[in-house]
């Protein structure tokens, strides 16, 4: 059986953005994540290390305008190199699900690795912002992460 490197590098450039991304699914779960965003930077660097996954990501975008562009294409951009390194999915297996409780918060998430997109996303959140970030532009986030390259996320 060939030993294959999972892992894939995304650039996305859009009038609003432009990201460099560099994913590896079999990591270490080290991380250099500088999205402008300092609460999306800090979840990020938690998904690498906790999911023991490599993610470098370098994104310039119009945060001066607002997050929303810069998240969206971010999902855009994370979920392709999630696909592109899962490549035929050998070894992992359809399904998954996990259930994470964590001081005031219980997160739950099930996942189809089937290539039918689609996302559920029922999250009651307690404030409109988390920090300096309207909290509705996590939905776009993982639409878009879910969506593009044909993940299902529930």
């Amino acid at each position: 059986m060939e030993n294959k490197l999972r892992q894939a590098s995304v650039e996305r450039t859009t009038r609003e953005t432009a990201i460099k991304l560099t994913f590896n699914i079999d990591g270490t779960g080290k991380s250099a994540v500088n999205t402008g965003i300092g609460f999306l930077d800090h979840m990020l660097e938690l998904f690498a290390k906790h999911g023991f996954f490599d993610l470098v990501i370098e994104e310039k975008g119009d945060i001066h305008v607002d997050y929303h562009h810069s998240m969206e294409d971010l999902g855009l951009a994370l979920g392709s190199a999630i696909a592109q390194a899962a490549g035929d999915k050998a070894g992992i297996r359809r399904y998954g699900s996990f259930l994470l409780p964590m001081d005031e918060a219980l997160a739950e998430i099930a996942l189809d690795l089937s290539g039918r997109p689609y996302l559920v996303y029922d999250v009651k959140m307690p404030a409109a912002q988390v920090g300096d970030i309207d909290v509705q532009l996590f939905h776009e986030f993982f639409q878009a992460l879910c969506v593009k390259p044909d993940l299902i996320c529930t």
